[in-house]
């Protein structure tokens, strides 16, 4: 078999991460354990939105950790005269998809926000959140959707325009 690449071969998908993210918790915690800031619950291995039962132990989850710190794991920017034109509907669409996600993966929250002149900027605790509003907006919107990766993988920014 060749190692040349072939026709069909996504090897340009292929990351391969040079360092580990520091807010993902290379071990397990003790199930369950509840964030004392929002009170997401960690159960059976993943971090859930559920009723914190009594002795569970307590652990800042790695989304109030990286707030805390003013880390984020993703920039999204929105600009042009378009944003500038439909400003209300589309950080609704973008406040109404981060809120489903939200609700289903605890982790995945916008840190900030703040519009200036024709341009909305946002930080994100998750590289994910940040890609799928950039989908979002392109499927609603159209536009010019970018994604860049840093060099080692662990932080995304996020640009959609459209003028």
């Amino acid at each position: 078999m060749s190692d040349v690449p072939q026709a069909g071969d996504r090897q340009d998908r292929l990351i391969q991460e040079r360092e580990h993210d520091p807010y993902q918790d290379g071990k397990k915690l003790k199930s369950p354990t509840a964030c004392p800031v929002c009170n997401a619950l960690y159960l059976r291995g993943r971090w859930t939105w559920a009723d914190v039962p009594e002795g569970a132990a307590s652990h800042v989850c790695p989304a109030c950790q990286r707030i805390e710190d003013r880390v984020p794991a993703a920039f999204l920017t929105v600009r042009g005269d378009f944003f500038q034109n439909r400003k209300d509907e589309i950080i609704n669409l973008i406040h109404n998809y981060a809120e489903r996600e939200r609700t289903e993966h605890p982790l995945k929250r916008i840190m900030s926000s703040e519009v200036r002149q024709n341009t909305l900027s946002l930080t994100l605790t998750d590289a994910h959140l940040a890609r799928g509003i950039g989908v979002a907006l392109h499927r609603a919107y159209q536009g010019d959707l970018d994604y860049q990766y840093t060099k080692e993988d662990i932080m995304l920014r996020v640009s959609w325009e459209r003028s």
